[in-house]
């Protein structure tokens, strides 16, 4: 005589635990993310060991006098934007390589990206800012 059991476990895999650990650790991952400061990041320029090449179209020098330079005329800040849309007229993409001394204070590389970002508004293009570094020792 066959003796039957009643009560047949399954070999059924529930996958509703799953979906919840898997949305739970979402959810923790983008609370975290959100509370990692921007500010942490340690700028030490402009040694670089980066080797990125671009194609340049205009170069802009800023001298340890605060002096801005294209190629080696000298260009007074007002004058920054007027100068570089002049110069990119003919690019719609174009590459401008900032080339400043260290010693330079941010603002100054500043009010260059500035002045590209203002043209880019103004025409609908799409130029770039590149700063350029020395290799790192």
């Amino acid at each position: 005589m066959a003796i039957k059991a009643r009560n047949k476990k399954g070999v059924e895999f529930n996958m509703a635990a799953m979906s919840d650990l898997v949305f739970l650790l979402l959810i923790f991952f983008m609370i975290t993310s959100t509370l990692v400061s921007p500010n942490a990041i340690k700028l030490l320029l402009p040694s670089s060991s980066s080797k990125t090449m671009a194609k340049q179209n205009v170069t802009i020098y800023i001298d340890d006098q605060f002096n801005y330079f294209l190629d080696t005329q000298r260009i007074e800040e007002s004058r920054l934007q007027e100068v570089l849309t002049a110069q990119l007229k003919a690019y719609s993409d174009g590459t401008v390589v900032l080339r400043s001394d260290k010693s330079v204070p941010v603002q100054y590389v500043v009010s260059v990206i500035d002045a590209v970002n203002g043209i880019n508004e103004k025409n609908g293009q799409k130029h770039k800012v590149i700063l350029a570094t020395k290799p790192a020792k």
